[in-house]
């Protein structure tokens, strides 16, 4: 079994501000074009873990796509994720299983990911080995780059506008979020607060 993360897939979303920027024409081929790259990476018995925002607007029109995806669908609830859209899915959609807002999992016994749909500070900036930081993945921003902020490798977007609207393997996660630590060498001791950053807009 393989496990991926996603996010934000906005299934049925029909805004351009969303759509354009993704690459797409019109929600109709984006709709198409997630599940397309979905299941050329997703086998049946893998593990999806949705960190949340499946679908915008017409819930309806979203259930036959969310139920062409493969694998075990572990869904992170998102800002979007209504209570009626949440009954709806999970009433309609066998292979959706609902967390709930966050969740932490243990990967090759070393690894502690917490998954929220919201970009969460998990790392105490102190001299551990890579292993013993906790990291956080996210989605929510729609940002384009894996990183909200490029002096932290340990928070990381895993959405589907910074993964070539695609799931993202656990394995490539960790293998990013590692190459960039080697990058920086070591995290800051203290963080000030010029070094946060803000998001600029969210969908």
């Amino acid at each position: 079994m393989n496990i991926f993360f996603t996010s934000d897939l906005h299934f049925c979303h029909n805004k351009e501000f969303l759509y354009v920027p993704r690459g797409f024409t019109n929600v109709q081929d984006m709709n198409e074009a997630l599940v397309e790259n979905w299941n050329k990476i997703v086998k049946p018995n893998d593990e999806v873990y949705n960190l949340g925002d499946f679908a915008l607007n017409d819930i309806e029109a979203a259930i036959p796509y969310i139920n062409q995806l493969n694998g075990t669908i572990r869904w992170i609830l998102g800002n979007h994720d209504t209570d009626r859209k949440r009954a709806k899915i999970i009433d309609e959609c066998p292979n959706v299983w609902e967390i709930g807002y966050a969740d932490l999992i243990k990967h090759e016994k070393k690894f502690s990911i917490y998954m929220s749909h919201y970009p969460t500070l998990t790392a105490n900036f102190d001299e551990k080995k890579f292993s013993q930081h906790v990291i956080a993945v996210h989605g929510h921003t729609h940002q384009q780059k894996n990183w909200i902020d490029p002096k932290n490798p340990f928070t990381y977007h895993v959405g589907v506008d910074s993964h070539n609207n695609t799931p993202v393997h656990i394995d490539e996660v960790i293998s990013d979020i590692r190459q960039r630590w080697n990058e920086i060498g070591q995290l800051p001791v203290v963080v000030q607060p010029q070094d946060t950053y803000p998001y600029e807009s969210i969908i």
